[in-house]
Order: structure tokens, then sequence, then C-alpha cells
């Protein structure tokens, strides 16, 4: 008992009142029975005409760019589609129905991982036939999209079932409805009767919003971001709805605020995750799209800074050559706005129109990474030629045709991964050394969410242990934290080497100190355990890491690897170690 009240008072410490306060207020809504009350049964509302004109202006895209269009929205049609970047499977809209309402099942867990059973209803698949109809005029896709999105109203009423259970899901889906609906206003399939049954399903998705909106100010992440953008969408372009201005005032607030407060001055976003960066930055182009296509105020300039600086700091981290960054933090493979037909691991695109969005240049001198930023009708500078940047949480060190780059973060709110002093590794664009991230946080032992752990970072660790206290699914606690050391700059302004030590390991009397040196052909990595008292003479177990490709490999020596990849090999060399084991799962 006295261990849990030390956790929990941590937890509050570490959390912050206000959070844990939104938290119980959620979750006295739920079982008082007031989220059930908020969210009636059968809730219809009254079609609303919109107050935003159609898309009728498509961007002019390559014939390679339409052919992949076309053969992406005929995926869908035959009913299969690419989870998260994948291979084709099966989808069912109707999965997830239930006749239990949403505030019965949020309390009941789910059959497997949730996100299968989301993913679908996020209506990603419904941008990519709207996109496949805007480049080759075929009625065909429009007819799609209103068939299966009827299918889906008719096995979802609101409030029923798994599709209703997040606020983030539903936020997420009605954008994307908004987004669809302009595009598709000339298809002959587009009838009136379709167009309101659309309507009508915007105004009850953004009715289920408000009620568990403090559930999105406890995580203060991206679950606010989407919600607060979902309330935006709706009061922007259902006017004549009762409360759409209310929908529209709160939205805005909650997005100003949580671009300013969850981003650093560095241009770090709160979740420390490059994939939630990116949607983070996704909900940004689009809220300001409808801002600037409604006539709505400016952002305020303190917005303007925090989206500019996390602006930068995603170029820091993507390959200009490949568009891949470093698979860094929470990841479960969201990408909201499929609107380019590059892969969904290439980051370009969102960071090109994120650039002309809120740097006013282009970062890329190339044709087929401008589409998703013409489809938000963002001006088209020229580029000026800066060089990328440098971020101090993932610090980048060149060698020839390589990157490396050196974790080392403050957190000011908690972490996803425990991952300080994580070494990232690339080589003529192939991750050689990377990082596991997450994809799923719900699979069967032993994998759920375990990706988390220091253990399957490349950096070290001691006596077995974590740099942090895991104290739930999500939850850190006992923050470990770096602090850079140096930074050694070549002719070309590039890091030459860079350090630094984080004090996870002080409980255990030791502190992990690591340099990063680019060498002509590849890396140095140097890593140093400091005591904490130099009369300690406690013994440690210490473990380093390094996560590799599955290639082949060979034993050249006791403290070497010969690793073998369809476009180069490489060598890892470990000295000071008095085991070398390699596990292959």
């Amino acid at each position: 008992m006295i261990s849990m009240d030390f956790k929990l008072i941590k937890a509050l410490r570490e959390l912050g009142f206000a959070k844990t306060c939104f938290y119980a207020l959620y979750k006295t809504g739920l079982f008082s029975g007031y989220s059930r009350w908020a969210t009636p049964n059968c809730r219809k509302y009254a079609a609303q005409s919109p107050g935003l004109a159609p898309l009728t202006h498509f961007p002019q895209v390559s014939r390679q760019a339409t052919e992949s269009a076309v053969i992406a929205a005929d995926e869908i049609i035959r009913g299969n589609l690419r989870l998260f970047g994948g291979e084709p499977v099966p989808f069912d809209l109707k999965s997830g129905a239930s006749r239990e309402h949403w505030t019965v099942l949020e309390k009941k867990a789910p059959e497997g991982d949730i996100k299968l059973t989301w993913e679908p209803a996020r209506f990603g698949w419904a941008i990519t036939l709207a996109r496949a109809y805007a480049f080759s005029n075929n009625p065909v896709y429009a007819q799609a999209f209103w068939d299966k999105t009827r299918l889906f109203f008719e096995a979802h009423p609101p409030y029923f079932g798994r599709q209703w259970q997040s606020a983030q899901e539903v936020a997420i889906r009605l954008m994307a409805l908004v987004f669809c609906d302009r595009v598709l206003t000339g298809a002959p399939s587009s009838t009136l009767d379709n167009h309101q049954a659309l309507w009508a399903a915007a105004a009850e998705h953004a009715a289920r919003i408000p009620p568990t909106l403090v559930y999105a100010r406890a995580q203060n992440n991206n679950h606010l971001l989407s919600e607060a953008a979902g309330l935006y969408t709706a009061g922007v372009y259902l006017p004549e709805h009762p409360r759409a201005e209310k929908w529209r005032q709160l939205g805005w607030h909650w997005l100003n605020w949580g671009f300013q407060n969850q981003i650093s001055e560095f241009g770090t976003y709160i979740q420390h995750s490059t994939n939630y960066h990116r949607l983070m930055l996704q909900i940004a182009l689009f809220v300001d799209h409808l801002r600037r296509t409604s006539a709505d105020a400016e952002w305020p300039p303190a917005t303007l800074e925090r989206l500019g600086a996390a602006t930068r700091w995603l170029w820091a981290l993507t390959d200009p050559e490949t568009g891949q960054v470093p698979n860094l933090g929470a990841n479960d493979g969201a990408y909201l706005f499929p609107l380019s037909a590059q892969p969904w691991e290439d980051f370009r695109p969102v960071l090109e129109a994120a650039a002309r969005a809120f740097l006013k240049t282009s970062i890329y001198d190339n044709p087929e990474l401008e589409e998703m930023g013409d489809w938000f009708d963002i001006a088209r500078p020229a580029p000026f030629g800066q060089k990328q940047p440098q971020v101090p949480d993932m610090l980048r060190v060149v060698s020839s045709k390589g990157r490396g780059f050196l974790r080392a973060a403050q957190f000011t709110d908690r972490p996803s991964h425990a991952d300080q002093l994580h070494v990232d590794l690339w080589w003529d664009g192939v991750n050689i050394a990377m990082d596991p991230g997450t994809y799923s946080y719900n699979a069967p032992a032993p994998w759920e969410n375990v990706l988390q752990s220091s253990q399957v970072h490349n950096t070290l660790t001691i006596d077995g242990q974590d740099q942090m206290t895991l104290t739930g699914r999500f939850l850190w606690l006992d923050w470990a934290q770096a602090t850079v050391l140096g930074r050694e700059l070549g002719e070309d302004d590039q890091f030459n080497g860079v350090s630094a030590v984080h004090d996870g390991y002080q409980k255990l009397g030791a502190y992990h100190q690591r340099r990063l040196n680019g060498l002509e052909n590849g890396w140095e990595v140097v890593d140093t355990i400091l005591k904490r008292d130099e009369r300690d003479e406690k013994a440690h177990e210490v473990r380093l890491t390094w996560l590799m490709p599955d290639w082949g490999w060979a034993a050249e020596a006791e403290d070497t690897l010969y690793i073998t990849g369809p476009k180069f090999s490489y060598r890892l060399k470990i000295t000071g170690a008095d085991q070398i084991n390699l596990v292959r799962g």
C-alpha cells in the first residue's frame, strides 16, 4: 500500500493536478450516466446547407500520380484496404457495430487491437476515392464513396458501437467526410439526399465531441487537437446549425491552446513521436485551409511561431532523398489525409505543405511533392535554399553517405518511450540501426506495447532496468533527463560529433554518457558509465543493444558482425564487451 501511494503521489506530481482532475471528471461523467445522457439514442439533426463552397479546382498532377490514384481506388472498390501503408487486406465497414451504447462499450475491453477496428472508420479510403475521382472524373469512384458511406451510417447509428467510443476517431471521420463532400459535389451520385445524409451525420459527429472533451484535455496530445479540429470543421461547414458558432469557437480556442502548449519553442511535439508530429501538422494544414476558405480569423502570432518551429523540427529529421524519418516514439501508423502519390513512410509531402503554410517557403523543388499543399490551396513560394536545420533533442551527425541521430531529450510532459541516448543510423537512405517504434499497443503477450522499453532501443541498460519507471501501459515516472555536453562542427556547419549524458540510472548510482562521432565511412559510438559517488564499489551488469535490419550476417571475429543487405553491406564492431549475443525476433 505504501508503494502504491508513493506511485500515486509521483504520478500526480509529474502529470500535474489539472490533468488528473480532467481525467477524474471524464470517469465521473462516464460512470454517473452524464455521458450517456449527453449522447442520447438515435439523435437526429435536420440537414443544414454547407457554409463552404465545393472544391472544383483540383491539383494538377503527373500521369503517374493519376494512375497510382486510380489503382488505389480500384483496390478499395474491390473491398481491399492498405492498412498503415501495408499490403491490401479485406476490410469491413460494419466492424465495431453494436446495439450497445458507446458508454457501455467504453467499460469493456475490445477483442483484439482496437486500431484495426477504427482504421477503416477513419475514412482515409474515402479520401483515396475522392482523389481518384478528382483526377480521372470517373463517376464510379464517387458512387463507391456514397455506397460505402451510407452503409457505414446504417451500420453505426449514433451513438452505438465501437465507432462512437472515441471522440478523436469521430473527429477524424468528420474531417474526412467534409473533405470528400466538397470534392464530390459535381458527381452524378452526389444527390441532395446523399448530401443531406452526410450533413446530418456531420452534426451528429460534432455533438459527440464536447461531452468528453475533458478526456482529451487530460491527455493533452493529438486527442485534443483532433477533437478541436473536428469541432471547428463542423462549425464552419454547418453555419446554420444552432450549435455551429459554439463548435467553431470551442474548436478554435483549443486548437490554438494546443499548438501553443503542445509544441515547444524548439518545435518538439509533446508526444515525442515523429508519426504523431506529422499527424499534428496535417491537422494544422486542414484547419488552416478551412480558416482561409471561410475567411475566418488569422492564426495568432504565437500559434504560427510554434507551427513554424514544428515544421523545422520535422525537416531536421527527414531524409531529403527518401522522406523517411527515425521511427521515434509511439507510432500507430496514423496518416489522416493521404493526398499524395508518395508512400506512407515518405514525410516530405506533409513537410513541403507545412513549409509553404507556416514558413512561407518551399523546401523541395520537386513537383511530385506538391500535391498535398495544392489540395489545401497553399501558395507556392520559391525555395530559399536554407540548409537543413538541427534540433536539440535529436542531434544529427553526418558521415559521407549517412546520417546518425543521438536522442537527448529534456522532458516537460510524460515521455512516450524510455529512449534517452538512443542512436539511429541511416546509410544511403536505409535505416541500419533503428528505433522499434510501437505499431501496436494491444498485441498478444509478450508484444503488448513492449517496444517502448529501453531494452529494445539502441542504448545501454544497467542491471536490466529501464531508464524510467513504468507504472501503467503508457505511464512513465521518474523521467530520465538528458544534457547535451558538446557539439563538434565541421566545415559545412554540420555536426561531426555530439555527446550527451542522462540521469536515468542515478538511482543505481550511475550516469550514462555517450558520444556519437561521424567518421569518413561510418560512425563511432563511445559509451561511458560514470559513478555518482567515486567511493561506490558496487558492480553492475551493463547491456548494450543494437537493433538492425533482418539481413544476412556472418561473424568476422569475436567482436565483429558482417551484415549483408540488398544495396550494401556493413560491419558492426563492439569492443569492451564480455559477451556478444545475436537474437533474431
